[in-house]
């Protein structure tokens, strides 16, 4: 796989990063990585001087301000802040320095609420965003628009993508600030220990969901990037998912057969729901060559089992 190394994993502690992390060692592929505490990726001169000093010939920009509709919701300057400051920060050093690969990894909430499904490329600024989490949304707009005018202003030959709901080892379980499938796991999980107990869960269940473990996504992101370096990614912009969808109410099934669950589902409708459907087309990934190896059923299991190993690791 020819990608230029070394790679720098800008958030390599997170659900991406770390999968990014493991897919490149798997292949021999040498990585650069920093801490929070070892540099601020909110800091424009520190990363700028960084960039420079380290000459990565390739980086992954997957860190960012995540979580659910409650934290988008709530959050809503730190969300748009945060992740405007990470972008724009690291793309502005990649082109001061002349990187030659960059990948930033977007959201599929940058697509209209309403959109047609499945969500296209083109879509992208058709329609009105979901209003609970716009403000990262934006921001991630933004960043996709950021390597988009530096290919067309500078030359360069980066690119973005833009990844379905992702899960896996490393996420994120906290049940303020969590996203829906992890939240799940973990609200089986004490149900589970609490005698099966009721597990009252957000919303009306309609709404439908794709979800990517994220070991295909690191995988995915490697192969654009061998593409991109010869020169047949088409774009600057490229949908990462795996075609399918289900309902929250039939994911809110597999996750309670997958932790043996065997107590009553209730949902809260006084909650919110989020956009209806947030199915992507990755058409144009297929044709590069590249499809999903991991089902959802075998994804959630092993999902579960890295929770209950991991319990004393695991965001809480």
């Amino acid at each position: 796989m020819s990608i230029n190394a070394p790679v720098f994993i800008a958030g390599h502690r997170g659900l991406v990063g770390s999968a990014l992390v493991r897919a490149c060692a798997a292949r021999a592929i040498p990585v650069l990585t920093r801490t929070r505490q070892e540099l601020d990726l909110r800091d424009p001169g520190a990363v700028a001087r960084w960039i420079g000093e380290a000459r990565p010939q390739t980086v992954i920009i997957a860190a960012a301000k995540v979580g659910g509709i409650l934290a988008n919701n709530t959050l809503r300057y730190d969300f748009i802040a945060e992740n405007l400051a990470i972008e724009l920060a690291l793309i502005e050093a990649c082109r001061i320095h002349r990187v030659p690969r960059v990948l930033f990894l977007g959201s599929s909430c940058i697509y209209p609420r309403l959109a047609p499904q499945p969500m296209r490329e083109d879509c992208l600024l058709t329609g009105p965003l979901e209003p609970t989490n716009e403000p990262y949304a934006i921001a991630k707009i933004a960043g996709v628009k950021l390597v988009e005018s530096c290919n067309r202003q500078h030359g360069t030959d980066w690119l973005s993508a833009m990844p379905t709901n992702l899960y896996g080892p490393g996420d994120n379980f906290d049940l303020q600030g969590s996203h829906v499938l992890p939240a799940m796991i973990r609200k089986f999980h004490e149900a589970k220990l609490a005698g099966d107990a009721p597990v009252t869960l957000w919303g009306s269940g309609a709404p439908r969901r794709e979800f990517l473990h994220v070991d295909d996504l690191a995988d995915a992101c490697l192969h654009l990037l061998a593409q991109v370096h010869a020169g047949q990614v088409p774009g600057d912009l490229v949908n990462v998912g795996c075609g399918a969808d289900v309902t929250i109410s039939e994911l809110a099934g597999l996750v309670q057969q997958a932790v043996g669950h065997r107590g009553r589902i209730d949902w809260d409708r006084n909650k919110p729901d989020g956009a209806p459907r947030k199915l992507l087309d990755v058409s144009r990934l297929a044709a590069l060559g590249w499809k999903p190896r991991i089902g959802l059923a075998e994804g959630l299991a092993a999902t579960y089992r890295w929770y209950l190993d991991h319990q004393d690791q695991a965001r809480h």
